[in-house]
């Protein structure tokens, strides 16, 4: 199974400490386009240093995406890492992309990507039991004051 990430996602699973796990329990091909790990890299943060190390682990790829035309297309809509993370993942026929951003989601939507986001992956984790999540309260604290910003009702309604 291919995976591409867009940056969000990355960030947020590893200021979770969820990042790893999600890479080392699961023998998909995950991938980041390089505008995303440029994005990245930038910052000289925690969860940066540690997705830099995830990567330099090999257990996610940073590649280009060929379809630069598609990726400059989307360009005039979402931001650069948005719009990489969807070429690629048309260009490789990825099985998920995992972005967060609402409109980035609709023009995957639209070009046939099957997407998730970071909740999805945190409830994957839970569900086949490779993440505890002792309270749902406390996860969307922690999610809360690590800025992921979700209404209430939204994460109520994925962790039933």
């Amino acid at each position: 199974m291919l995976v591409v990430f867009n940056s969000s996602p990355l960030i947020f699973l590893a200021k979770l400490r969820l990042l790893d796990v999600f890479l080392s329990e699961y023998q998909y091909d995950f991938y980041a386009p390089r505008a995303v790990f440029d994005e990245i890299e930038a910052k000289e943060d925690e969860a940066s240093q540690y997705i830099k190390q995830i990567v330099a682990d090999k257990k996610l790829a940073v590649r280009a995406t060929n379809l630069t035309f598609l990726a400059n297309s989307l360009g005039d809509r979402l931001g650069k890492g948005e719009a990489e993370a969807i070429s690629l993942g048309t260009e490789l026929k990825t099985d998920i992309i995992i972005l967060d951003d609402f409109a980035a989601r609709k023009e995957a939507l639209r070009l046939g990507l099957n997407v998730k986001g970071t909740l999805a992956v945190i409830k994957k984790l839970h569900q086949d039991a490779k993440a505890n999540i002792d309270s749902k309260d406390d996860l969307y604290e922690r999610l809360r004051k690590i800025n992921f910003r979700v209404k209430r009702s939204l994460f109520d309604q994925i962790f039933l």
